[in-house]
């Protein structure tokens, strides 16, 4: 069974701070304390089954585990058809406070991923606060992932953890497209919740958040809908520019290898990535204005079939040195797809993972929407090169603002009976 839950190992040691018996004893303690009754209990929950593994399955059916050897869920898995992203500033002052955090929000992940409440929706006293929100209830797990990432500020001197600090974690530089509002960026922790039904992922962020607000306070968030990069076997979806997206994404093992994941070498982080979330404004007015020959050029690609401006299908690999009679390259040198290829950037690749979003109409009563633009990579000056490069000379610049930026530390997935980030503490 794919998602067979492993059994909890014995106590390996106790922590500078905090024995990991004595910590999930704490962590059962404050639950019960902070009215979060029912999410301890996870720790020694059921089996949960993987994606195809008890046959024919529904989207509604389709789980995923939160435990393993490998990453977490939600950077490989197959893109969802939404997401909501949130970043949170942590409000708590001592590493145990933290450890209690990460360790909740872990017992929580599992349940939420396996489809179940993580406590009670309808209490038996009347004068009891439910646990659960309960608006996923009967929905199914949907193929819900979560994801958790840790900012910079997480190795600051409040916790004791600079020693630990991935080695390649900082803020992004300055970048020639930023027009960054403080409110939609940085955070010290982020989740990311993706699922095939946008009221469990909203679910997931919400309960999540609710149940650590003594803890954290949320920072920025986005709801995304309409996946719009593919992942291995997907159609490949479309932006709210109308275009496809990602048909180069990162899709093979060897490239995951390269360009993602983390090696041994990175200490506790190995088997982990980084990840930077970006919120990218489209001015969809002004596109819808251009005519089709200028918004294939901006791309690169043909809008229907989205075939590179060489070829004639979707898949055909661009080239970039055809030329017009004129002499000038048929797919223009300041054209999307040719400033963000590979073959033009010394075969630097990243894993991209965004989804549209909307905020409904702006205070100019024009659309507000766009593109919430993850990126999963083992260096996130792989993004940096790239975006100076897309900053400073992409054609679709003047349809586009970069206004929400941040990047995380992905900690590798867990076994059962442990939590996210535990080794930082041991």
């Amino acid at each position: 069974m794919a998602g067979r839950r492993e059994q909890a190992d014995g106590d390996s040691g106790t922590t500078s701070r905090l024995s990991r018996r004595g910590f999930f004893t704490g962590a059962a303690g404050g639950l019960a304390a902070g009215g979060l009754a029912g999410v301890g209990g996870t720790l020694a929950a059921g089996a949960v089954e993987g994606p195809g593994s008890s046959g024919q399955q529904s989207n509604s059916d389709l789980t995923y585990s939160f435990y393993g050897s490998g990453p977490q869920a939600g950077v490989r898995t197959p893109p969802q058809q939404y997401c909501v992203f949130m970043t949170f500033d942590l409000q708590i002052e001592t590493a145990r406070e933290l450890q209690v955090l990460l360790a909740t929000w872990s017992g929580a992940i599992d349940r939420l991923m396996s489809g179940k409440a993580i406590g009670s929706v309808e209490p038996s006293r009347s004068s009891a606060v439910p646990t659960d929100t309960g608006e996923a209830q009967e929905l199914g797990p949907n193929g819900l992932t979560v994801t958790l990432g840790l900012g910079p500020g997480v190795f600051d001197k409040r916790f004791d953890l600079a020693a630990m600090k991935p080695a390649l974690l900082a803020d992004l530089p300055s970048l020639p497209s930023d027009q960054l509002r403080a409110e939609l960026t940085g955070g010290d922790i982020s989740l990311q919740a993706c699922a095939d039904h946008p009221q469990v992922a909203y679910h997931a962020i919400r309960d999540l958040a609710r149940m650590a607000r003594e803890s954290v306070h949320t920072r920025w968030t986005v709801m995304g809908f309409g996946k719009a990069s593919a992942g291995a076997g997907q159609k490949t979806p479309r932006n709210l520019l109308g275009f496809k997206d990602g048909t180069r994404n990162i899709t093979e093992k060897s490239d995951y290898d390269d360009f993602v994941w983390l090696g041994k070498d990175a200490g506790w982080m190995a088997g982990g990535t980084y990840q930077i979330a970006r919120k990218i404004q489209m001015n969809i007015e002004i596109w819808d204005a251009d005519h089709i020959g200028d918004q294939q050029d901006v791309f690169g690609r043909t809008k229907h079939v989205g075939a590179p401006l060489t070829g004639k299908h979707e898949f055909d690999t661009p080239d970039f040195a055809k030329k017009k009679a004129d002499g000038d390259p048929v797919i223009p040198a300041t054209s999307h797809i040719a400033l963000a290829a590979h073959e033009n950037n010394d075969g630097i690749k990243i894993l991209r993972r965004p989804y549209n979003y909307t905020d409904g109409i702006s205070r100019f009563g024009q659309l507000d929407a766009g593109l919430l633009f993850m990126v999963y990579t083992n260096d996130p000056d792989n993004f940096s090169r790239l975006q100076r490069k897309l900053g400073a000379s992409d054609r679709l610049n003047e349809y586009i603002g970069h206004i929400g930026s941040a990047v995380f530390a992905v900690p590798p997935a867990v076994k059962s009976g442990h939590y996210l980030a535990e080794e930082l503490f041991g």
